[in-house]
């Protein structure tokens, strides 16, 4: 926690050092807009728990104050008020790599959870490229917190009957935990292109990654559980429109 805190700092007073100290050219351009996208997310489990990527939705409001150009680089504070649907899919195999079959109803065995976060990234955004029309690379990282609304499972076996015998990976106590930790905070680092347009305003395509550096379960030495951090992948597009817009004499 206090490593996260450190660098979630630095990150944050690198933002804030280029809103306040001007060394380049001045810009005072502030856009507001949404973004939208799908998040491909895993849970780092400890003891190791098999997945395969689990898919949700994620979008929600955008921030941007573009607060100057230092040579080419064009430098600004970018934040987003999101809610997404992050979890894990179960991938539940015997040791030949085929799906365990119930012994019950005679079908694979199948489980997933999604929990529901409303997200907070704030990032330092860095931009190469036309600022008004046309196009501009862009590369953007900072701290993200998110807090836990609550979680949705999909399964189709009784808990109780569970085939666990022909399971290579027999770890299923995530499968009953209520999720413990309800803050999550970690890094998260994105690039992408944005299309910029005097009239119309900013529409940018973004793959981002995120690292969480909390852990949903306790992770105490009485724990089961060592590590049950988030990480995910998101592809998502924002749009953007201004508000303020630097005066050009």
């Amino acid at each position: 926690m206090k490593k996260t805190l450190i660098v979630s700092a630095i990150l944050l007073w690198v933002a804030w050092t280029g809103v306040r100290a001007q060394i380049g050219q001045y810009r005072n351009d502030l856009s507001l807009g949404v973004n939208g996208g799908y998040v491909f997310s895993t849970l780092g489990f400890t003891p190791k728990v098999n997945q395969t990527q689990h898919g949700g939705f994620a979008g929600g409001l955008s921030f941007r104050y573009v607060c100057e150009k230092y040579f080419s680089t064009v430098c600004s504070v970018y934040a987003e008020l999101n809610y997404a649907q992050i979890g894990w899919k179960e991938s539940i195999l015997d040791m030949n790599d085929r799906p365990v079959v119930n012994k019950t109803t005679g079908v694979a065995e199948k489980y997933s959870r999604t929990l529901n976060y409303v997200q907070l990234p704030v990032f330092a955004h860095l931009a190469w490229g036309k600022e008004t029309k046309g196009f501009q690379f862009f590369f953007q990282a900072g701290p993200q917190f998110g807090y836990y609304l609550g979680d949705k499972t999909e399964m189709n076996f009784e808990l109780d009957k569970r085939n666990v015998t022909d399971r290579v990976n027999n770890v299923v106590r995530q499968d009953t935990m209520a999720v413990e930790n309800k803050l999550d905070y970690g890094i998260a680092v994105g690039a992408g292109v944005e299309y910029s347009h005097p009239k119309l305003g900013h529409f940018l395509l973004e793959g981002r990654y995120y690292y969480g550096l909390g852990n949903i379960y306790g992770n105490s030495k009485r724990d089961y559980f060592a590590k049950s951090n988030i990480g995910n992948i998101v592809l998502k597009i924002t749009y953007l429109f201004n508000i303020i817009k630097t005066r050009k004499d």
